[in-house]
């Protein structure tokens, strides 16, 4: 930047709430006529605010097109604070309202299937009976990575994710709740259940059900059967869904992959078998991930800390499968 922005003449006395709003709605229609639309106003209005703003920091937050409009590296790193700053206002009247009454709120939580139908189901029922009035929004994470922009873009306020990569975002904080290991599964009534020892080369062509190609349980267990030099074994359905998953290996001649928790806190649903296979799968932790510069709001806090005192309770059914010998 050419000059050093003065904060006191430049922006304090300036800058309104109003005008970032403005500026934020144009990023996300990327357009001056959609924001104006949608805002309620006229176009030259809101370009009046956007030339108001790139005059007072003294750069161009934007660049115009037939198309709409795109943001410059500076209007990125405004539209970031932007986002952040409006994130803590809400955060700050959700607190309010909590001082006002404690247990009403709103907490947004990101997981995949396995852990919602299974780890968070009976969380969720606990926390319900004592906050009923709090409104919990689950958002389905396809694959475990830590990146995360659900997270950093504040959409939401804590996920519960199996950190499957080492985390190399410094602004993210990563709690570990259990470990745990993917183990394959088939259910009681198979032939395979009743064996006691089994090699993975007699799996190749039986019939499975795995996640789709980017789902991480399909990569661990294709790497595992070229680690052994053997074909990629039959994948007769594929499907994220745990739901389905458990269903048809319970009832069917399927096999498939399945978190270990997910088999030992559905034994009473699904009549599943872990199968004495020795994967090369070290075991992963399932952590509670949350942005380190961001406070929680208090009903937030108190979802997560029923998170922690569920997942310690159930150490033991929690705890991975031995390794077979």
């Amino acid at each position: 930047m050419a000059r050093k922005i003065d904060w006191e003449t430049q922006i304090g006395r300036r800058l309104k709430l109003r005008d970032l709003h403005v500026f934020s709605i144009v990023m996300q229609r990327g357009s001056m006529a959609r924001a104006a639309l949608q805002l309620g106003v006229t176009q030259p209005a809101v370009s009046e605010v956007i030339a108001d703003l790139e005059h007072a920091l003294g750069v161009r937050l934007l660049e115009r097109s037939p198309r709409g409009v795109e943001p410059t590296a500076y209007g990125r790193a405004l539209l970031k604070r932007i986002l952040a700053a409006f994130d803590e206002l809400k955060q700050g009247i959700g607190d309010i309202e909590f001082l006002a009454d404690p247990t009403a709120g709103e907490v947004r939580v990101g997981c995949t299937d396995s852990i919602a139908a299974t780890v968070l189901a009976p969380v969720i029922q606990s926390f319900y009976q004592k906050y009923p009035r709090v409104v919990l929004h689950l958002h389905r994470l396809v694959t475990p990575n830590l990146e995360l922009p659900e997270l950093h873009e504040r959409t939401l306020d804590v996920v519960i994710a199996r950190a499957a990569t080492p985390v190399t975002n410094d602004d993210v904080h990563v709690e570990v709740l259990f470990d745990d290991r993917i183990v394959v599964t088939a259910g009681m009534q198979s032939r395979w259940a009743r064996r006691q020892k089994i090699d993975l080369a007699e799996l190749v062509d039986e019939p499975w059900i795995l996640t789709p190609p980017d789902g991480f349980t399909r990569t661990l267990i294709l790497d595992a059967f070229h680690a052994r030099g053997l074909d990629t074994p039959k994948v007769c359905i594929t499907t994220y869904s745990i739901h389905v998953r458990a269903i048809l290996v319970a009832t069917g001649p399927f096999l498939t992959a399945l978190p270990t928790f997910v088999v030992r806190l559905n034994a009473e649903r699904f009549p599943l078998k872990a199968l004495p296979i020795d994967l090369p799968v070290p075991p992963w932790p399932v952590a509670i991930v949350t942005l380190k510069n961001r406070t929680l709001s208090p009903v937030a806090q108190r979802f997560t800390d029923h998170v922690r005192a569920f997942t310690k309770s159930m150490a033991g059914e929690l705890k991975p499968f031995e390794k077979s010998a």
